[in-house]
C-alpha cells in the first residue's frame, strides 16, 4: 500500500490527478497483477489516466516506482536514488573503451554547408503535444498555431464553461428582491403584519450580442480560437451574430447552425476563402463601415470584437485613423462595445496601433494573453 500511496503523490506532482478512490483502487489492482510488470503498468494507466497526453508522464514515474531502478525519483531526491542511477550508469559503460579530447572553440573552425542550413525538424508545437490541460489554458495565445486535437476539445470545454456560467447568472437573476413598497400595501388588510411577499417582476433583457473577429494576418489563429468557444458557448446567447474582417466584414453567423464544432469551423473557412479573407490586411475604417451596414445596432447591442487593432492599410487624417470615427459611431449606437486585444500592453498605441483613438471613441479595452483570459472576458457579457 506504501508503494501506490507514493506512487500517487508523485502523479499529483506531475499534474495527473490521483484521488483517494482511484489510490484504493490501483492498490486492488496492484493486487492481481503484481507479477507481471508491462500489465501493471496498462492496468494502473486505466486507473488514473483521464487524458491519453498524459501517458508519457504517467509511464515516466510507473518507472520511477515499480521499475528496476534506472530512473531516479527526482522528487524524492534521496541519495539512494542517485547512487543507484551512477552504479546503472557505471554496468552500462563496462565493457567500453571511450577516450575524450576536450577542444579549444577559438581553435575550431565549423564548415557549414548548404545542406546543414535546412531545418527539417519538426515546429516546436509539433514538440508539444504532451502539454496538460493547465498548460495550455494559460500558454501565449499567439503561440497556439495548430489545431491539436486537444485544443479543440479544450475550446469546447471553455465554451460550456461560458454558457453555464451565464445560465446560472440568469437562474440567480430571476429570483427577484421583494418589493416593500407593494408588500406593505398588501398587508394592510392584517394590520401590516407581513404575512405575503410581493417580488418584484423580472426585467425582460432584449440583449443583442455582435461578435466581430479580425482574421487578418496578425490574428489569423487567435481569432479561431474566438470564434470556436462562441460556437460552444451560442445557446447562452440570445439573437448572437458573428462576423469576421479584415478589410472588409463577412457575416458569418450561419456557420453556428452547423451541428458539429468542426463542420461549423470548415464553414467558416469557406466563408472566408469565398470572400478571399485568407491572411489580408486590415482596414478598419472600410471594415466598420461594412459593419454599420451589416449589423442593427441599438442601445440593447453589446459589440465584443477581438482584434490587435493595427489599422495597416485604413486611411488617416494627418496621424488620426478613420476608423476611430467608425468606431466613435458604433459606441453611440450600442449599450457597450468590448475589445479584446491579444497583444501584450507595452506593444499597444505602438506604429499602427490605434488602441488610444478607439479608447476615445468609448471602447473598452481588454488584454487577452491565453485561452483562459479569453474565455472569462466572453463569460462577463
Amino acid at each position: 500500500m506504501e508503494k501506490i500511496v507514493k506512487f500517487s503523490r508523485l502523479l499529483r506532482e506531475n499534474n495527473i490527478p490521483a484521488s483517494l478512490r482511484s489510490t484504493q483502487t490501483a492498490h486492488e489492482t496492484m493486487q492481481m497483477f503484481k507479477d507481471n510488470e508491462e500489465i501493471l503498468n496498462d492496468a494502473l494507466a486505466s486507473v488514473y489516466i483521464k487524458n491519453n497526453q498524459q501517458r508519457a508522464k504517467f509511464d515516466k514515474v510507473f518507472r520511477s516506482v515499480f521499475g528496476d531502478g534506472n530512473e531516479s525519483d527526482e522528487s524524492d531526491g534521496s541519495d539512494g536514488s542517485s547512487k543507484s542511477k551512477t552504479s546503472n550508469n557505471k554496468n552500462l559503460l563496462k565493457g567500453y573503451n571511450y577516450s575524450f579530447k576536450i577542444l579549444d572553440p577559438s581553435k575550431t573552425k565549423i564548415h557549414v554547408s548548404e545542406s546543414d542550413i535546412t531545418s527539417y525538424r519538426p515546429p516546436l508545437d509539433d514538440l508539444n503535444r504532451n502539454m496538460d490541460e493547465s498548460e495550455l489554458l494559460r500558454k501565449d495565445i499567439n503561440h497556439l498555431t495548430t489545431f491539436e486535437p486537444e485544443l479543440l476539445d479544450l475550446c469546447q470545454k471553455l465554451g460550456n464553461k461560458i454558457a453555464n456560467k451565464r445560465v446560472r447568472r440568469r437562474k440567480q437573476s430571476k429570483n427577484m428582491r421583494p418589493d416593500i413598497r407593494k408588500t406593505l400595501r398588501k398587508n394592510l388588510k392584517y394590520g401590516n403584519t407581513l404575512i405575503e411577499i410581493i417580488k418584484t417582476k423580472p426585467r425582460m433583457k432584449k440583449n443583442r450580442h455582435f461578435f466581430l473577429n479580425d482574421v487578418s494576418g496578425s490574428c489569423d489563429w487567435i481569432s479561431n480560437w474566438f470564434f470556436l468557444m462562441v460556437y460552444a458557448a451560442q445557446n447562452s446567447f440570445k439573437k448572437a451574430k458573428t462576423f469576421e474582417f479584415d478589410n472588409k466584414t463577412v457575416e458569418t453567423t450561419s456557420a453556428l447552425e452547423e451541428p458539429n464544432l468542426l463542420d461549423a469551423f470548415i464553414r467558416v473557412r469557406d466563408i472566408r476563402q469565398k470572400n478571399q479573407m485568407i491572411h489580408g490586411t486590415s482596414n478598419m475604417h472600410s471594415a466598420f463601415e461594412s459593419f454599420k451596414e451589416q449589423a442593427d445596432l441599438n442601445n440593447k447591442s453589446y459589440v465584443l470584437i477581438l482584434s490587435d487593432c493595427r489599422d495597416w492599410a485604413g486611411p488617416k487624417s494627418g496621424k488620426r485613423p478613420l476608423s476611430s470615427d467608425s468606431m466613435e459611431y458604433i459606441v453611440d449606437k450600442s449599450k457597450k462595445v468590448i475589445i479584446l486585444n491579444p497583444e501584450p500592453l507595452n506593444k499597444w498605441n505602438v506604429v499602427d496601433s490605434c488602441v488610444s483613438y478607439y479608447e476615445d471613441s468609448g471602447a473598452e479595452f481588454f488584454e487577452v494573453r491565453n485561452l483562459e483570459q479569453l474565455a472569462e472576458l466572453i463569460s462577463t457579457i
